[in-house]
């Protein structure tokens, strides 16, 4: 595991040790910016998205299905998510000393380009 910032540099930096490291064959990166740091680093380490290393990233922010490879990622239901949190902030106004009520939401994941099966497991 490595820690990143979520900027497409801390991403670049990891991907220049990910991709030093020649088992490695998949990568999940916390963010889709970071992980765009992950793919250029790797392209410049002459590695190949997806033929030598996966890469999935979270958000599915606008530029994932642009970049090249586009990106396979998780999305989040953000708007879902957020209105979530106000009915349990209202809530909580309304009676401070009410349980909140159990609540969840479920990402999607965004099968793009940047994912294959790894070096051997290929017809």
């Amino acid at each position: 595991m490595l820690e990143g910032d979520w900027t497409p540099e801390s991403g670049y930096r990891n991907g220049l040790i990910l991709g030093r490291i020649p088992d490695a064959t998949a990568v999940f990166v916390a963010s889709d910016e970071m992980a765009f740091g992950v793919i250029r680093a790797l392209h410049q380490l002459g590695r190949r998205v997806p033929e030598d290393i996966s890469v999935v990233g979270v958000d599915d922010i606008a530029l994932a299905e642009y970049c090249a490879p586009s990106l396979t990622t998780v999305a989040q239901p953000f708007t879902e998510m957020g209105a979530l949190a106000v009915v349990h902030l209202l809530r909580h106004i309304a009676d401070p000393d009410a349980a909140p009520e159990p609540a969840s939401v479920e990402p999607t994941l965004i099968v793009r380009a940047s994912t294959a099966p790894p070096p051997g497991a290929r017809p």
